[in-house]
């Protein structure tokens, strides 16, 4: 998967006529505006897309940069590749949300493919997300070499779904909203918009996501307090091989855009609604405070949800609410006990190595099942124990 992560735009450079990007999708800092990529030749546009592919500039000295050497059949059947594996997800655009709204919003400007990309360290990456000079648009590097090297030239149809992921990326470096600044161990309480049960029964979808949105901008946090994943190893979706970061606080965000777009999925989609209604509730009636990826060594648990006692009760929300904070963990590295709710829904990946699609299930079969204060009393002691240091 790429491996870029949101942060500070940047000045676009190359080096040999190799796109070098200061940072990659695990880390922050400058990153290479991709508007001053060279390319060769016209885009190749494709039916219903916004976006053209081109061919970027290569090096014979460079091309062979940490990738293989390309040939001009290679740089062809890259293009005609990546062409074909967009009309893929064109054609099934409903099953990848993140790519219908890159697509809604005009979020990629243009897709180009060079034979290598290469960071400022040296290294090489498969995708790259660059920002461009205007404001919530974005470019997709691919490199041609990787493509080669991974078996995908000539088969679109395993293309497809990688590139699909890329497009976490594509709608996070393209959001240019302005972010809430919180002070660590503050939180903004009476300004959360807290719902009744009933209420939250009578919502649409999309208005759920909405009241979501803005209990992210108030008090509900998707990050350790402990930063225990900082400078971590992270799992590609699917993948049980473990990736270093490039960055100390990579694996921490990418975990973080999962676990949001997870809870995204929990309270739209009307399944969760029918099969698991007091996850949707507690996300939204301001039970849960905390919903994380961790590193705990100490437990082999996978996931576990840690409540409050009475006498710590919190007043939330305009109405004066009163509620048992909640936290619900994912540890990273464990995968799931065969007594686990959500034990087929991990199909034996590690915690981390879920989709955003099978993280949302576990999520919320661990709230179903768990939310339940009585039912949490005696984690509570325990797993303080056990809180990463």
């Amino acid at each position: 998967m790429s491996r870029t992560i949101v942060g500070a735009g940047g000045i676009a450079c190359l080096f040999a006529f190799v796109p070098v990007a200061h940072s990659n999708h695990q880390g922050q800092g400058k990153h290479a505006d991709a508007e001053a990529h060279a390319t060769v030749g016209h885009g190749h546009s494709i039916p219903g897309a916004p976006f053209q592919i081109f061919l970027g500039q290569g090096h014979e000295a460079a091309e062979g940069r940490g990738g293989s050497v390309l040939t001009q059949a290679d740089k062809d059947a890259a293009v005609d590749t990546v062409k074909e594996s967009f009309v893929l997800l064109l054609q099934q655009r409903d099953q990848y949300p993140r790519v219908d709204e890159s697509l809604k919003k005009e979020a990629l400007a243009r897709v180009v493919i060079v034979p290598t990309v290469v960071n400022d360290e040296g290294k090489t990456f498969p995708f790259l997300v660059a920002r461009t000079n205007q404001p919530g648009r974005v470019t997709l590097l691919i490199s041609a070499s990787s493509l080669k090297e991974n078996g995908y030239l000539h088969h679109p149809d395993m293309l497809a779904p990688v590139l699909a992921r890329e497009f976490q990326w594509v709608a996070s470096k393209a959001d240019t909203a302005p972010k809430p600044k919180m002070v660590s161990g503050e939180r903004a309480l009476k300004s959360a918009p807290i719902r009744t049960d009933q209420d939250i029964a009578a919502l649409s979808g999309e208005e759920r996501v909405r009241i979501l949105q803005q209990l992210f901008d108030t008090y509900l946090r998707t990050v350790d307090d402990q930063r225990s994943l900082d400078g971590q190893s992270y799992y590609e979706v699917g993948s049980t091989v473990l990736v270093a970061p490039t960055h100390p606080d990579s694996t921490t965000k990418l975990y973080e855009i999962r676990v949001r777009e997870a809870l995204q999925h929990i309270v739209r989609e009307p399944l969760f609604w029918e099969r698991t209604p007091k996850a949707v509730r507690s996300l939204l009636n301001g039970k849960v405070w905390t919903l994380a990826f961790v590193k705990i060594d100490q437990r082999d648990w996978a996931t576990r949800t840690r409540v409050l006692p009475e006498e710590k009760a919190v007043i939330v929300g305009a109405r004066d609410q009163r509620v048992q904070p909640a936290a619900i963990l994912v540890n990273t590295y464990r995968t799931a006990a065969p007594d686990d709710p959500f034990y087929p829904d991990t199909q034996g990946l590690p915690m981390g190595a879920l989709s955003a699609d099978q993280l949302a299930r576990v999520i919320a079969l661990e709230i179903q099942h768990n939310i339940q204060e009585k039912s949490m009393a005696g984690h509570v002691a325990q797993d303080a124990l056990s809180a990463p240091k």
